[in-house]
């Protein structure tokens, strides 16, 4: 009876160990599966962030080196800009300078004549600024008389600051030789010369 007793409580420690290690092990397999999701979901999310990253810098590197280039451009276009209007200024003052008295007596009768010969003389005006026109009348009257005494005008003009324009009394054409028009006309030429100038030194730089 004693044996028996002793057996049957064996067989319980026993079940109960087999139990035990079979529910530890069922555990340790359950820890080790999530651990290894775990490790899994934090690659994957680690790699995702780099990548993430990764983009961002590139964009980031992108978006630097078009601001960049276009701070360049703009840097280019201003320092050109500014070129021409002080090119373009002193154009004007040299070509303004030039128009002196000597030079107006000389030009103005030159090409009242040689437009005289397509047109008929009594209907052209010359046109001079106030000041020129005060001062020279008398010699182009004197120099063109005439062309003056068929008709030809010489009248002053408030939008001429130098030279001068020669215009169809009905206002069908004119020549503008004004210090403007001439200036005009050297800064078309100027500034592409100046553009490629420039270009030339970036590219070279």
């Amino acid at each position: 009876m004693d044996i028996q007793v002793q057996d049957l409580i064996d067989k319980i420690k026993k079940d109960g160990v087999t139990a035990a290690e079979s529910q530890a092990a069922e555990i340790i397999k359950k820890a080790n599966d999530e651990a290894k999701q775990i490790i899994a979901n934090a690659e994957s999310k680690a790699l995702e962030a780099q990548k993430n990253a990764k983009a961002e810098a590139e964009r980031l590197e992108k978006a630097s080196v078009a601001a960049i280039a276009q701070a360049g451009r703009n840097l280019i276009i201003s320092f050109r800009d500014g070129i021409e209007k002080e090119l373009a200024a002193i154009v004007s003052s040299e070509v303004a300078a030039s128009y002196n008295a000597d030079v107006l007596k000389g030009l103005i009768p030159e090409v009242v004549k040689a437009w005289a010969v397509k047109s008929e003389a009594d209907s052209i005006d010359v046109l001079l600024s106030e000041k020129d026109c005060k001062a020279l009348t008398d010699a182009f009257k004197s120099a063109l008389k005439d062309k003056v005494s068929k008709g030809l005008e010489i009248k002053p003009d408030a939008s001429l600051s130098a030279g001068f324009k020669i215009a169809c009394k009905d206002g069908s054409a004119y020549y503008d030789f004004s210090a403007d028009a001439v200036s005009d006309l050297f800064a078309s030429y100027l500034n592409p010369k100046v553009a490629e100038i420039l270009k030339k030194a970036v590219a070279e730089g």
